[in-house]
């Protein structure tokens, strides 16, 4: 970066800063004039007292100033509560859309004062990086054809927010961006201002709730509203801005970036745990997925219609071009157009035939007709035909700035707009089988046999070209919707094409027969089949998803016994010789800690791609990974960044989830940077792959040290979460847990049973009552007895963990993902929950561990880092987290009154219920992060 652009950055950083404030004022005072407008200024008064109370406790700690606060906030009259949660939850709304709003301000500030400098962390910088370190163009090619990014949606409920306030957010943010613009008259800001003013009322007069579980439907449209408003447009953008910089530094090729950038999702995929996802559920998802991708191309083609008049009087078209006119005149009948209108003009005319067969596409009664697209492919090939035609007649700007990104589109939607993954749990398809195979009077209990009997049973009926299964046969209710899943997709791969549903994820997945279930259920309906020359034709593979510490450890042997097998390995070879894999975070940091999880993770991959590499197999691994830091949750691009480099060799997946995908995808400018981001780290991630003696030289100790750690944190750890009887006790008392159930943010049940055993909770939950309550145990709990086990007071070694922390990118990568949990989490506040657990033995000494915990871990974290308070490393997200903490504050304190009125309350109390969740939704808001 030049010295002028890095003056004019640091000149600038203080003015963006005060833009910051300027809008989270200037939105502050428009919902202060709402409170005024819809409580009377006694509403606002109480809302400022209780704040600046808030904000002095804060700045120091007053026992007498406490003891006033906590009177304000417990003699409060019900209606007045009512409206003062509310005004804190959506005070946080609006500060969370500044921030939205600032984020995109900062990135075009930074273009604009920067001139020709190249961004940290942009596409320019990653692909001028390979040019400055002579990276050959074969290289970079090698690099693009090998790397590949596929973020998946996923239903998991962790969104607090409905759609409809999201929408009102949209309004209030592009309305704050308008604010920018200075040619605005006084006049026109002034509309701008009641406009806002407008939309805060608004979102004041909407129910934050929902007053019912939404549908998978209702959740398939949520996540197709990312694609719908954001991701249709920006991802080619992204791939554009790679052409554009590999041309710029690499200009004696001609490029095009194959795909290595999409979306894919689960919802209405994923029945796991969830008995509203059946087969007919996931066909409408199918369909819907179609619809939208449809109606996208149809709109382009629409303003084509208005843009590409282009005259056979002044320009010749090419033959190929009036051809294929020719042709589509023979089979397409056009309806409600004018073609002869435009009878000079052929590129309308070629329009009209193409947006018939587009809207014939969608209509399944003509299958097969020629009237219609029979696959993407054929709708590709139009487009490329009127791109060649444009540029014979010299019109190249044109399909530049038009054809191209279509065509692009085309690539990564399809007619499908997002590959859908099936997922349920191993023990479903085990249940299946068993009554299959004894209805067949093959085995009468499978069940019962042991791994191996199972594996060489399972792999003589993959290799038995007879069907298993009958349709005269009556089978349980379970298994026929087990069955009827493979029909669907067997179904949706002729409709939809290959690459609609590859992936079928198999959770708990536990032994090597649990994959090969799958694959003799697949051959049921031909989605496995060994050809008469013995050839494999295989359209679905099985992923293993493994969860537990323990699935973890035997991963690799469950993948060294399938790859051994022939006949599954002619199945990997069908498939272009990758594999995928799935690695779980909640359930493994649910079960051995956030330390534990994320050393076993690291070993795990590092094991498991050397398994695949002894058999020539490339491993795709997907990290499903959570929005919250209990989950995995982090930036994209410290995401991928956080894998060895020789692990992300088959590609990477990701999940997207809950709140994530508001906070990345809801705004163009943001969901461009997160997807620019994370194209840097692929592409940084795999130039040290490539080359790995650009890394920094790792420490072979080190691993040994980590490892003693984690071992130390584990049983740390499990001491408390499974061996303490009274974990439990503590748990559903000093958290909302229960009542967290009640919010009505997704369709699945928050357990795996109907059971209140610690196994059987799912981990979303599990992280979401911790962070509500503000303990953000799951995040850091274990690591300053781990740290302290190693160190202890010896300088030396603690010398050594600063040295890890300088150099070790993983042991840096989970310091400063406990330093960011801990500066979020609060024990005075937590210690506030604990108050309401009834038996003072119990609730006195887990705290105590908890808080002793606390404050060794908050210790070894600065001691490691050198720095002064958490997050120093980080300031703009530790000056966020400051200023914030007070206003979440008040909502906390409420909360913790609240809930201790309602479990005092015989019977249900509707009313205090919906004021608990009121406090949930807003301490969702200031927190940033939910499950």
């Amino acid at each position: 970066m030049s010295e002028q652009a890095v003056t004019a950055q640091a000149a600038n950083r203080p003015q963006s800063n005060n833009l910051l404030r300027r809008d989270v004022r200037f939105l502050g005072n428009i919902l202060g004039d709402v409170l005024v407008h819809q409580g009377g200024k006694e509403l606002l008064e109480v809302v400022e007292r209780i704040r600046e109370m808030s904000k002095a406790l804060r700045a120091e700690f007053v026992t007498e100033l406490y003891d006033e606060f906590k009177k304000t906030i417990t003699t409060l009259d019900p209606d007045i509560r009512h409206q003062v949660i509310r005004a804190f939850a959506i005070y946080f709304q609006l500060v969370n859309i500044a921030e939205q709003n600032h984020r995109i301000r900062r990135k075009r500030d930074y273009e604009r004062s920067a001139g020709e400098a190249v961004q940290p962390g942009s596409i320019e910088a990653a692909v001028q990086g390979l040019q400055e370190r002579h990276i050959s163009i074969d290289d970079v090619k090698s690099m693009l054809n090998d790397i590949s990014l596929e973020l998946v949606m996923t239903a998991h409920p962790t969104e607090a927010t409905r759609r409809v306030v999201q929408d009102i957010h949209k309004r209030i943010a592009v309305g704050m961006m308008e604010l920018d613009n200075p040619n605005l008259t006084y006049r026109e800001r002034e509309k701008l201002r009641e406009g806002l003013l407008n939309e805060v009322l608004i979102l004041w007069q909407t129910d934050e709730l929902r007053d019912r579980k939404p549908t998978v439907i209702d959740e398939v449209r949520n996540g197709l509203y990312y694609f719908d408003e954001t991701l249709f447009e920006v991802l080619p953008n992204v791939y554009e801005e790679l052409e554009r910089c590999l041309h710029k530094y690499y200009p004696e090729e001609q490029w095009h970036v194959p795909t290595y950038l999409k979306f894919g999702s689960w919802i209405g995929g994923d029945r796991d745990g969830n008995p509203s996802v059946k087969a007919k559920v996931t066909w409408e998802t199918l369909t819907l997925h179609k619809q939208l991708a449809l109606r996208k191309y149809e709109t382009v083609l629409k303003q084509w219609m208005e843009i590409l008049s282009f005259s056979t009087n002044i320009v010749e078209v090419p033959a190929e071009l009036m051809d294929s006119i020719a042709k589509d005149q023979q089979s397409v009948e056009l309806r409600g157009v004018d073609r002869w209108r435009n009878v000079k003009e052929p590129y309308k005319i070629k329009l009209s035939y193409m947006l018939e067969k587009l809207v014939n596409t969608g209509d399944d009664s003509l299958r097969g007709s020629s009237t219609r697209y029979g696959s993407p492919d054929e709708f590709k090939e139009d487009l490329l035909l009127i791109d060649r035609s444009l540029r014979s007649h010299y019109a190249d700007y044109t399909a530049d700035t038009h054809v191209r990104k279509l065509i692009r589109q085309v690539e990564l939607f399809g007619f499908h707009m997002a590959a859908l993954d099936i997922r349920q749990h191993s023990q479903e398809h085990e249940n299946a089988m068993a009554e299959v195979l004894a209805k067949m009077h093959i085995v009468e209990d499978y069940a019962a046999m042991g791994e191996e009997e199972k594996i060489a049973l399972l792999a003589k009926l993959l290799d038995d070209p007879r069907p298993l299964t009958s349709g005269h046969l009556d089978y349980s209710e379970s298994t026929r919707e087990c069955l009827d899943v493979y029909q669907t997709v067997y179904r949706a791969q002729q409709e939809f094409g290959t690459d609609c549903i590859s992936s079928y994820l198999i959770s708990m997945t536990q032994g090597a027969s649990d994959m090969l279930e799958v694959m003799v259920f697949a051959k049921e309906v031909g989605l496995f089949r060994k050809e008469a020359d013995g050839s494999v034709r295989c359209t679905l593979q099985s992923v293993p998803l493994f969860e537990t510490i323990d699935d973890l450890h035997a991963a690799p042997e469950i993948m060294k016994r399938l790859f051994e097998l022939p006949l599954y390995r002619q199945a990997v070879e069908a498939r272009g010789n990758q594999h995928e894999i799935m690695l779980g975070y909640s359930d493994s940091n649910k079960d051995g800690g956030v330390v534990t999880a994320n050393w076993e993770l690291r070993m795990a991959l590092n094991d498991i791609t050397e398994t695949g590499a002894q058999y020539g197999v490339k491993l795709k691994f997907f990290h499903g990974r959570g929005g919250a830091l209990g989950r995995g949750g982090m930036p994209l691009g410290r995401s991928i960044l956080a894998q060895p480099p020789h692990t992300i060799g088959g590609g990477i997946k990701i999940t997207e989830q809950g709140e994530v995908l508001s906070s990345r995808y809801s705004m163009q400018g943001i969901a461009y940077r997160s997807l620019e981001q994370a194209t840097w780290a692929l592409l940084t991630a795999a130039r040290l792959a490539m080359h790995p003696e650009q890394m920094a030289p790792e420490n072979p100790e080190w691993n040994e040290i980590a490892k003693e750690i984690s071992e130390t944190a584990q049983r740390k750890y499990q001491d408390l979460i499974f061996r303490d009887p009274d974990f439990m006790e503590f748990f559903k008392g000093t958290t909302p847990l229960s009542e967290v159930g009640e919010l009505n943010i997704g369709s699945r049940p928050s357990k795996r049973k109907n059971s209140d055993r610690f196994e059987d909770l799912r981990a979303i939950p599990w992280v979401f009552a911790w962070t509500q309550s503000r303990y953000l145990l799951p995040a850091w709990y274990a690591a300053g007895t781990a740290f302290r086990s190693y160190a202890g007071a010896d300088e030396k070694r603690l010398q050594t963990l600063q040295e890890m922390y300088k150099d070790f990118p993983f042991f840096r990568s989970l310091v400063d993902n406990l330093q960011m949990a801990m500066a979020k989490a609060d024990l005075i506040i937590a210690r506030e929950y604990a108050g309401m657990i009834q038996n003072d033995g119990v609730r006195d000494r887990i705290f105590r561990l908890v808080e002793e915990e606390y404050a060794l871990t908050l210790k070894f974290i600065l001691d490691i880092t050198g720095q002064k308070d958490l997050l120093d490393n980080v300031p703009v997200i530790q000056e966020s987290i400051r200023l914030r903490n007070p206003y979440v504050d008040p909502l906390s304190y409420l909360q913790v009154e609240l809930l201790t009125e309602l479990r005092q309350e015989e019977g249900d109390n509707a009313h205090l219920l919906r004021e608990v969740l009121l406090t949930i939704n807003g301490i969702a808001a200031g927190l940033r992060n939910t499950g």
